[in-house]
């Protein structure tokens, strides 16, 4: 009997832990959404033996962006790093050349144009929406700027009347990095459509997803023939398939950034159910700002802010603790009932590469500095259920600041 003692007592806590993994499972940041017909178009896709990019779904998905964004053309592109490559490749960027970014973005924003050996001019955020601050802008203008970046942060858009009519008065072209903000809008105008060009994101932390993928929309009609061209490894392919040349040769340069048909099918997939995908996400983004407001107020903790006139599209939802030691205990916490929450972008400006390749604005960058200590987002995605999104939220207000 004192052997089967001994066996419970060794047996009972493994399966006090089984059962709690099992009713505790882990809520993770993000989940990739398969809206329904995916499997059906990559089977299409590849029994009709067109797999490389430029084929029937590339046409399909291409011209589902073009309705959704107003865009003149749109090139779907292996990512949206491409997109922004691509960009500075239609700008003609010379090294010397500075162009204007946050710097709170992701990292190929600021790659794309230092690989054309331009400088990226690194300005800092606003508090209250976490974009790039048009009041300072001015300041960061010199007479070598050749164009300004906007990064519609969380999807909610920059202030771009200000940012427009800057970039007119200096004769700037503007670009929209539009990774977060499909679906969104400015004054009831889309985002990736006041820009002279817009990169898109299709990866698979992204609203609409094919795992890797792009594109680049183009504003400026004037710029399609050149951007086909360079997409197309710097060839005049495309002409040569619709039958306005001979042969293609090598007329420019470029790159490989054609999307395969492959995940162009899978994508078409996910822009054909883009509606339902979009009015889920805004529940759990509703959620989280309804029942969380009470306990932010208490602990000194920012919600998102939209101002009036944005639409925004629940690309994700963050929250602003107090201060670095806050966050990173509230990250903590929220791990050990099984939530996953993750910080976000790193100050560019402060980067080893940023401090190589690029140069910070006037002034600096404190707010950037200080959001990117304080920030946390929560779990967003368009099947996180009822019974979850309860469990994120329960886990967040058990959290007290210190």
């Amino acid at each position: 009997m004192e052997g089967n003692h001994d066996a419970c007592r060794l047996v009972r806590p493994l399966f006090t832990a089984a059962v709690s993994a099992t009713v505790l499972k882990s809520i993770p940041f993000t989940r990739t959404h398969v809206s329904g017909n995916e499997l059906d178009y990559l089977t299409e896709a590849v029994r009709q033996g067109f797999t490389c990019g430029d084929g029937p779904f590339t046409r399909r998905a291409t011209g589902l962006l073009k309705e959704m964004t107003g865009a003149a053309e749109a090139l779907l592109t292996t990512s949206c790093t491409h997109a922004l490559e691509m960009s500075a490749l239609l700008l003609d960027l010379r090294p010397g050349d500075e162009v204007i970014m946050p710097s709170f973005t992701f990292v190929s924003t600021a790659n794309a144009y230092a690989l054309r050996g331009a400088t990226p001019v690194f300005a800092d955020c606003r508090p209250d929406t976490l974009n790039v601050d048009e009041r300072r802008l001015e300041a960061a203008v010199t007479d070598r700027t050749r164009a300004v970046v906007v990064v519609h942060y969380a999807g909610v858009a920059c202030e771009m009347e200000a940012i427009g009519e800057l970039c007119e008065r200096h004769g700037l072209t503007l670009i929209e990095d539009n990774a977060h903000g499909l679906g969104g809008a400015y004054r009831g105008r889309p985002l990736g459509s006041f820009g002279r060009m817009a990169a898109q994101s299709f990866h698979a932390t992204k609203n609409a997803q094919c795992g890797e993928g792009g594109a680049l929309l183009l504003n400026d009609a004037a710029l399609a023939a050149r951007a086909e061209i360079i997409r197309e490894k710097g060839t005049d392919r495309g002409r040569f398939y619709r039958g306005q040349v001979d042969k293609y040769r090598w007329v420019d340069i470029g790159s490989s950034y054609l999307l395969s048909d492959v995940l162009a099918a899978q994508l078409t997939a996910q822009l054909e159910s883009f509606g339902a995908i979009q009015s889920r996400r805004h529940a759990v983004w509703r959620g989280y700002h309804e029942e969380l407001v009470d306990w932010a107020a208490e602990n000194g903790v920012s919600q998102p802010m939209v101002p009036e006139g944005c639409a925004h599209p629940a690309h994700l939802y963050y929250l602003l603790l107090p201060d670095l030691d806050n966050r990173q205990a509230f990250i903590a916490h929220l791990a050990g009932r099984g939530v996953q929450a993750v910080f976000h972008y790193q100050p560019l400006h402060a980067a080893p590469a940023g401090l190589r390749y690029g140069r910070p604005a006037p002034g600096g960058c404190p707010v950037t500095e200080r959001v990117a200590d304080q920030l946390v987002r929560l779990p967003l995605f368009p099947d996180l259920d009822e019974a979850d999104l309860a469990r994120v939220i329960d886990a967040v207000l058990t959290y007290r600041v210190r």
